[in-house]
């Protein structure tokens, strides 16, 4: 009686392992399923981001608007075309730029005006420092 218990003990649970890895592999496949889905989409996804700077930076170079149509992708290289624009005319000498050379120009722009900044915050120290001093001594 013992050995048969033993026997259908082992064969329940020889049966759960197999169940188990069974399971596991088929969670497996799915995951495998899902990864391969994902990861085709984002190819997509970035084949389509290329595809849409490079006709940006074609229309940047003639400085003409775009007139590719590509469903809602139209309003925001609409309004990238705009920001760009507003750019050019934020920074000196923008508007004979083309987008690389713009870039590169508003990145100096700014580093320019962040360290004139930096030095009218020390002047302005300075400044706050004397009429501290000045009202100390009663002037």
């Amino acid at each position: 009686m013992e050995e048969a218990q033993t026997q259908t003990q082992v064969s329940k649970s020889t049966f759960k392992r197999k169940q188990r890895k069974t399971q596991q592999k088929s969670h497996m496949g799915n995951a495998v399923h899902e990864s391969l889905s994902s990861f085709n989409q984002l190819r997509a996804e970035s084949a389509q981001r290329r595809a849409r700077k490079q006709r940006r930076e074609e229309c940047m170079k003639t400085n003409q608007p775009s007139d590719v149509k590509n469903g809602g992708e139209e309003d925001g290289d609409k309004e990238v075309e705009k920001k760009i624009e507003a750019l050019q005319r934020i920074v000196p000498g923008g508007e004979s730029l083309g987008v690389d050379k713009l870039f590169e120009e508003t990145a100096g722009y700014i580093m320019a005006l962040q360290g004139q900044l930096k030095a009218m915050k020390a002047l302005a120290s300075f400044v706050e420092g004397l009429e501290k001093e000045k009202r100390k001594f009663g002037g």
